[in-house]
C-alpha cells in the first residue's frame, strides 16, 4: 500500500498552501506589534536603579504622575461616549438618504485633515481673538472672550472632531447591514418608532456598537499632539501620552517610558474588556443582523 505524500499528510494537519497565505500577516504582526511589545515589556523590568519593578512603583508613588491616568480618562471617555451617542441617530438617518455617498464624504473629511492641522485650526478658530469668539462679542453674547484654548475644552473639542467620523463611519457600516424587512415586520406589528429603536435596532446594534466604542476610546486615550498644542501639558491636561514622552525623550529615561506605556495599555485594555464583558448581556448573534 503506498504512503500518502507529504503534501497530502501536511494538508491533513491544516498546513496547505492556503496557510502559506497567513505567513505574510504573521510576519507582520510579530515585526510590528509582538516583538515592540515584548521589548517593551523588557525594557520597563531594567529600571536605572532599583529592583525590577522600580519604574512602576515610581510612578504609582508620584502623584504628578499617576494621576495622569484620570487626567486622560476623563477626556477619553466622555469623548468616546458623545461621538457614540452622535454617531448613531447620524448614520439612521443618512443610511436613508439618497446622497449617502456624499454626505459620508463630508462627514469623515476631518480624518484626511490629521490631528496637528485640526489643533492648529482650532487654535485660530476658537483663540481669544477667533472668530468664535469675534462673533459673540460682535452679537453683544459675551463682553469678554471665553477662554477655550490651552485648557481642557480645547483639547475636548479637537477629539470630537477627529473622533466623531471614525465612529461615524464604524456606525453606519453597522447600520447599514441591518435587514431593513426587520424593521419593517416590528412596524406592521405595531411598534412605534421608539420600540423599533429599544426593541429591534439597539439589540442588534449593541455587538457593533461596542467594538466601535472601544476603538473610538483607545484613539481618543492616546491623545498627544492635541494635549499639547491645544491643552495645558503641565496641567489639567497633562495626559499619561505627555509623561510617557517626557520620561523617555526629556529625562532620557527610555526604561519609565516603556512602563508608563505598558501602564497606558493596560488601562486601555481593562476598559475594553470591560465594555466587552457588558456587551455579553446583550444580544449574541451578528451585529449586522440578517441582511443579504
Amino acid at each position: 500500500m503506498n504512503q500518502p505524500s507529504l503534501q497530502t499528510r501536511l494538508a491533513a494537519r491544516g498546513l496547505d498552501g492556503t496557510t502559506l497565505l497567513l505567513l505574510p500577516g504573521l510576519i507582520f504582526m510579530i515585526a510590528l506589534f509582538v516583538y515592540p511589545f515584548l521589548y517593551g515589556l523588557a525594557d520597563s523590568l531594567m529600571p536605572k536603579e532599583g529592583a525590577w519593578y522600580a519604574n512602576y512603583t515610581k510612578f504609582f508613588s508620584d502623584p504628578f504622575q499617576y494621576q495622569t491616568i484620570a487626567a486622560t480618562m476623563w477626556l477619553a471617555l466622555p469623548v468616546t461616549i458623545i461621538n457614540l451617542a452622535f454617531a448613531v441617530p447620524v448614520a439612521l438617518r443618512v443610511r436613508l438618504m439618497r446622497r449617502q455617498r456624499l454626505l459620508t464624504t463630508i462627514l469623515v473629511l476631518p480624518i484626511t485633515l490629521g490631528t496637528v492641522f485640526v489643533a492648529d485650526g482650532l487654535l485660530t478658530f476658537l483663540g481669544p481673538r477667533g472668530w468664535f469668539n469675534h462673533t459673540l462679542l460682535l452679537l453683544g453674547i459675551l463682553d469678554t472672550p471665553v477662554k477655550l484654548t490651552n485648557n481642557y475644552w480645547g483639547v475636548f473639542a479637537s477629539l470630537l472632531i477627529t473622533g466623531f467620523p471614525f465612529a461615524f463611519l464604524l456606525t453606519l457600516s453597522y447600520v447599514t447591514g441591518i435587514d431593513p424587512a426587520i424593521e419593517q415586520a416590528a412596524a406592521t406589528l405595531g411598534a412605534g418608532p421608539r420600540q423599533r429603536f429599544f426593541r429591534v435596532f439597539l439589540p442588534l446594534l449593541v455587538p457593533g456598537l461596542a467594538v466601535t466604542f472601544c476603538l473610538a476610546f483607545v484613539q481618543a486615550f492616546a491623545v498627544f499632539p492635541s494635549a499639547v498644542l491645544l491643552g495645558a501639558p503641565a496641567g489639567p491636561t497633562r495626559v499619561i501620552s505627555i509623561a510617557a514622552y517626557q520620561a523617555a525623550f526629556e529625562q532620557y529615561d527610555h526604561s519609565l517610558g516603556s512602563a508608563i506605556a505598558l501602564i497606558m495599555g493596560a488601562v486601555e485594555l481593562a476598559v475594553v474588556l470591560a465594555v466587552l464583558a457588558i456587551r455579553s448581556l446583550f444580544y449574541r448573534g451578528p451585529a449586522g443582523g440578517t441582511k443579504g
